[in-house]
């Protein structure tokens, strides 16, 4: 794990049915992103002497892929109006001015949002925000009726692969789903769900890896001996280790790269942070 060089090295794989990268020996993405543990640990990644690192993160890129699969107009017109995609999306469910959103509101939204595309029932709904079954069976009844879209990408998805055998990412790899029409129907639902998210989860992974491709390109334009230098990939995020004079121009070049480099309906964003070590730079 430790490398001549003295620092700690990760190994990359590409082998997972989603797409994803994965990390391991040691596995550095499971490293929580808040609390006091995550933060202690995040501090110990530390800039060499004179360089800064610059943790680059999609955000939501999930939700914006989800959004252009299912045309969710609801959901498109946060995005494009740059507007918090999760206080929205509370303030259709409980009928509220966006202003008027509050916290638990938004966390409840933020929850369903990101539990659609898991396949999240009223149970585990119900479990995650410590309501009754029948309360969290109103709120994703109510959410989709906010974001019929998604509901209909759901089960176009679903069908399409009952039908074909398998889905596609946006950039057409595909995953076979061979039990989705299993007499076993635990099996068929888990396969159901992994339909629903695939194409989502694939197609944000591939377009982390076209930026990284970009970006290796971008940064031989840096000095030889001073270019920025990619350390750590976390799912959506980007960690670069940087001369310190050179932090905020690599960041510039980062966000751009990173935001242009797919062409979906609603903007990619990027959100950036600098510091001498990983947790300074959320």
């Amino acid at each position: 794990m430790v490398g001549g060089d003295g620092r700690l090295h990760t190994t990359y794989g590409q082998e997972t049915s989603t797409g994803r990268l994965t990390s391991a020996s040691p596995n550095l993405q499971n490293i929580p992103v808040k609390g006091g543990l995550g933060i202690e640990i995040r501090k110990a990644f530390v800039a060499s002497k004179g360089r800064s690192l610059i943790a680059a993160d999609y955000s939501q890129i999930e939700l914006r892929i989800v959004a252009c699969l299912a045309q969710d107009r609801a959901m498109l017109e946060a995005f494009e109006q740059d507007r918090d995609v999760h206080a929205a999306t509370a303030a259709e469910i409980f009928g509220v001015g966006i202003d008027q959103v509050t916290k638990d509101q938004r966390r409840f939204a933020k929850t369903i949002n990101f539990g659609v595309l898991y396949g999240m029932s009223p149970y585990g709904l119900s479990q995650a925000l410590g309501i009754n079954r029948q309360e969290a069976s109103r709120f994703i009844k109510r959410y989709f009726e906010v974001h019929a879209g998604i509901r209909h990408y759901c089960n176009q998805i679903i069908d399409h692969a009952r039908r074909q055998g398998y889905v596609e990412t946006l950039f057409g790899f595909r995953r076979v789903m061979e039990d989705i029409n299993s007499s076993n129907h635990s099996l068929a639902e888990a396969q159901e769900r992994m339909a629903v998210n695939a194409p989502v989860q694939g197609s944000a992974a591939e377009i982390l890896k076209l930026a990284m491709i970009q970006l290796d390109k971008a940064f031989t334009k840096f000095p030889v001996l001073h270019k920025p230098q990619m350390i750590l990939t976390v799912h959506d995020e980007l960690v670069v280790e940087v001369d310190e004079k050179d932090a905020e121009a690599a960041s510039g070049v980062m966000k751009s790269i990173m935001e242009s480099v797919a062409d979906l309906c609603v903007p990619l964003k990027v959100e950036i942070g600098i510091g001498a070590n990983w947790a300074e730079t959320k």
